[in-house]
């Protein structure tokens, strides 16, 4: 006799009945991506225009996640570049680009790992070009960063964060 409604599939001991149209499988995927806050500023010019010698860059970033809904987060990866000269400072760039992440059936580390990774890795070349355009239209030669190994900054962070809880004392607690 046929189960009605329902899709019978041998997927192991452990599957049984899926209902009919069950999204069940992992799945990640990039919605949408946009620039929420863009700044640059030449607060030296045109002065700053006359200025000789090689300037220091000093390129700072941040990310961070926030749910939307059940299924869909926004990772923002913010990137300041600031550059300054002996005689102050000839530009400043911050951008705010985000993405809306999907998520569906992902394990909560696994989907960490996505969000303050993989999804940074895919969001920054659109924001290297977007930096880049932003220091050339404010009048100097376009500003190309170095890549960045987000999925090393993250291991990195991690390990630091387990060494750290490592080594604070134990504070014995709950019921025994």
């Amino acid at each position: 006799m046929a189960d009605e409604g329902n899709i019978i599939t041998d997927l192991g001991d452990n599957a049984g009945p899926q209902p009919n149209g069950a999204d069940t499988m992992p799945a990640i995927g990039l919605i949408s991506q946009y620039i929420k806050d863009l700044s640059v500023e030449n607060p030296n010019a045109p002065q700053s225009f006359q200025w000789q010698g090689q300037p220091n860059v000093d390129v700072q970033f941040n990310i961070n996640a926030t749910p939307i809904d059940g299924e869909v987060n926004e990772v923002t990866l913010k990137i300041t570049v600031t550059t300054k000269a002996d005689q102050g400072t000839v530009y400043i760039v911050d951008l705010a680009y985000c993405g809306l992440i999907g998520m569906r059936n992902v394990p909560d580390d696994q989907g960490h790992m996505f969000l303050y990774s993989e999804a940074p890795r895919i969001l920054f070349p659109f924001a290297r070009r977007i930096i880049g355009d932003a220091v050339q239209d404010a009048g100097f030669p376009p500003m190309l960063l170095d890549p960045i190994d987000f999925q090393g900054i993250y291991i990195q962070q991690l390990n630091q964060r387990r060494a750290e809880q490592d080594d604070a004392p134990f504070a014995p607690g709950g019921e025994a």
